[in-house]
């Protein structure tokens, strides 16, 4: 039997999580709640349950897990009233506004003896798998550098996202993703060293992009950027490594990698560039590099749905661990710390 989800929020995010828990094997959304009561679910589906106030969703005993999926500053107090009301929990991401509201929800879980998650589902983007895959395999041999951006022109959203005590910004919209994964692709690996300059173009009270430099202990870095005013979109990723070079430029997946065949540091004969000559930057026509497609990675974020099913039942460790989680709102807290005062912030024993 599936276990019954109740959700919390009918917005945008919420109609996508109905549209993949469809598919799911595990779990199925059985009720929904949200605060304007004349929205309409039954072209969802006339199964859906919907109920009046949140007190009745925690109330109704066939509802094992609550998914929240409403603004970012109301995510703590409903995943505590759903933990005490003997509930699992998935929450939207970001889960909370700061690194004390999470800790206290998962204090709040372990003492109720319920699972808590969040929906962190950009690890399932195609983009960040083959970037993943290309490392893992040492395509481009050691990893030495990477960027991470997404960016776009039409600003932010005319809603709660501009909004600073609901959450906005886009430092806890998309940095919440970007940091994220980077930190699978050095595994292992602690901070040593962090800045962040968070973007005011707009004029709104919360950030409209930014740009993150991560220094690692290995001395290796990581770039993360987001912009809402970029008319002309950098690639999403750009991957240095010791014997090649990926990019990929869009969530299309158009792209490529290129891996060294012949020797580095071959001499060069001097080129002619702009006023000047260079053979530090001559281009490679000796036939000692070889330019490949993008592999193909195969993705399903309903597996995120499952794997916490599996996890409430003890058949599955989750995907989304606690530890990630703290990590993860600890260094935006030192993001939002970094631009305020302008300055690297070091880490001695690392973050």
């Amino acid at each position: 039997m599936k276990k019954r989800v109740g959700l919390v929020g009918f917005g945008g995010m919420g109609k996508q999580h109905i549209k993949r828990i469809k598919e799911s094997q595990l779990v199925e959304i059985t009720g929904i709640f949200d605060i304007d009561s004349d929205k309409d679910y039954s072209t969802i589906s006339s199964k859906i349950k919907k109920y009046d106030s949140l007190s009745a969703l925690l109330d109704d005993s066939t509802i094992e897990i609550v998914l929240i999926a409403t603004p970012n500053d109301t995510h703590k107090t409903i995943a505590i009233q759903a933990l005490q009301s003997g509930k699992h929990v998935i929450s939207e991401k970001p889960v909370t506004l700061n690194t004390s509201e999470l800790k206290e929800i998962l204090t709040t879980a372990e003492k109720c003896g319920k699972k808590f998650t969040v929906h962190q589902n950009r690890r399932w983007d195609e983009n960040f798998l083959i970037t993943k895959k290309l490392l893992e395999e040492k395509k481009l041999g050691e990893l030495l550098y990477v960027e991470n951006r997404v960016q776009g022109s039409r600003g932010i959203p005319k809603d709660w996202r501009r909004n600073k005590n609901q959450g906005g910004g886009m430092l806890l919209d998309w940095g919440v993703h970007l940091i994220d994964r980077i930190l699978f692709l050095f595994p292992n690996q602690k901070i040593i060293s962090l800045h962040a300059t968070l973007n005011y173009f707009l004029k709104h009270e919360v950030d409209d992009g930014f740009k993150i430099e991560i220094i690692f202990d290995s001395l290796k870095k990581a770039y993360l950027e987001v912009g809402t005013t970029n008319f002309i979109e950098l690639p999403e990723w750009y991957v240095v490594g010791s014997i090649g070079t990926a990019v990929i430029e869009d969530f299309e997946l158009n792209g490529k990698f290129v891996t060294l065949t012949g020797e580095l540091a071959k001499e060069a004969v001097p080129v002619e560039t702009g006023a000047g000559l260079t053979k530090t930057m001559a281009p490679r026509n000796d036939n000692s590099v070889e330019t490949f497609p993008l592999p193909y990675v195969e993705s399903n974020v309903v597996e995120f749905y499952d794997n916490f099913a599996q996890a409430i039942d003890g058949k599955a460790e989750p995907f989304i661990k606690n530890e990630e989680l703290i990590r993860l709102t600890t260094i935006i807290d030192a993001c939002f710390e970094a631009s305020r005062k302008n300055e690297v912030l070091h880490f001695p024993n690392g973050l």
